[in-house]
């Protein structure tokens, strides 16, 4: 199958290298897919991850006697651990909660948020220095920077902090765009 690393074996090292960047992207978004109770495609990609690792293997354990393969393999995964943090942030999965204390009016901040779409809570709570507004709301991740400009806009001082959530239901939250609303006439 790989004949031609005979005739061209400094192309080995740069295989190993690569293999090891999609195969360890690809177990960073099976964690992901796994830890988010993606049950059908975290096993998809757990297939395509298995398989590319085991052709890189079987190239170093049948070509590879040098360092410099031992040093692509350990630096494609290194590479590849980088990567799928990158690819992680970037499409932003899951669903997180994100708890908000101010010592503004937070029904202010509710309004706010009910205008673009976010449901919102607000209890009351005593700080360390003053009283404080707490409000709490489930988002997309993907929308967090959205949440942050308007928190910041809100409130220079504002702390909060953000959580993974592994489930909703019943609440308000923002409307998902569809890809097949773009075809559907009158949606």
């Amino acid at each position: 199958m790989f004949d031609f690393l005979d005739v061209y074996p400094w192309l080995l090292p740069i295989m190993i290298f690569f293999g090891r960047i999609f195969d360890v992207s690809l177990g960073t978004l099976r964690i992901i897919f796994v830890s988010k109770g993606e049950k059908y495609l975290a096993p998809i990609i757990g297939f395509f991850e298995v398989f590319i690792w085991v052709v890189i293997i079987s190239q170093i354990l049948t070509r590879a006697n040098d360092l410099v393969a031992y040093l692509s393999y350990a630096a494609g995964y290194a590479s590849g651990n980088y990567i799928g943090i990158l690819l992680e942030q970037r499409i932003a999965y899951g669903i997180v909660l994100c708890r908000i204390y101010t010592q503004k009016n937070g029904m202010d901040l509710v309004q706010i948020l009910n205008k673009m779409n976010f449901g919102a809570t607000m209890t009351h709570g005593e700080g360390s220095t003053n009283e404080v507004d707490i409000i709490e709301t489930v988002i997309d991740r993907h929308q967090m920077k959205t949440i942050e400009r308007a928190l910041t806009n809100f409130d220079q001082n504002i702390f909060y902090v953000v959580e993974d959530v592994r489930t909703k239901q019943n609440g308000i939250f923002a409307k998902r765009k569809n890809i097949l609303t773009r075809w559907r006439p009158g949606k």
